[in-house]
């Protein structure tokens, strides 16, 4: 069967989207990195502190997610960046949300879910024509 004209003009421009797709995944993987460690920009937990330095699980997911979300940004390591930050999301999933319940909507669980997906997605498609992985291969 053959490409429809708009097919053909997606298929085009999909390298550049999924770039775009993977730095903001990204940005907002380091931003929630970032809340985690520092209580900055926002703190979205008030009245709990900061982890502590090397403390489980909280100072490590927080420091996954600033690592892996910096690498995806710059799109340096991608795939397995990715791979690291899909399992850090599973791992928080199963561990903090499904014992509250089945379902990702009422366990609180959605952001794990939908980050797990889309960094287990950048893990096979990679980061696309914009980034430092695409530069390394030129």
């Amino acid at each position: 069967m053959a490409q429809t004209d708009i097919e053909s003009r997606l298929d085009a421009v999909a390298p550049l989207v999924l770039s775009v797709f993977r730095i903001v995944i990204g940005f907002l993987f380091t931003v929630h990195g970032v809340t985690t460690l520092f209580k900055w920009p926002v703190d979205t937990n008030p009245g709990v502190a900061a982890p502590a330095f090397g403390s489980f699980p909280g100072w490590y997911a927080g420091a996954i997610e600033l690592i892996v979300g910096i690498l995806l940004v710059t799109g340096l390591a991608t795939r397995i960046a990715a791979f690291i930050g899909s399992g850090e999301m599973a791992f928080a999933y199963f561990m903090a949300h499904q014992p509250q319940g089945l379902l990702p909507i009422a366990n609180g669980g959605e952001p794990a879910v939908l980050y797990c997906f889309s960094l287990f997605l950048l893990v096979f498609t990679g980061g696309g024509a914009i980034g430092l992985d695409a530069l390394r291969k030129r």
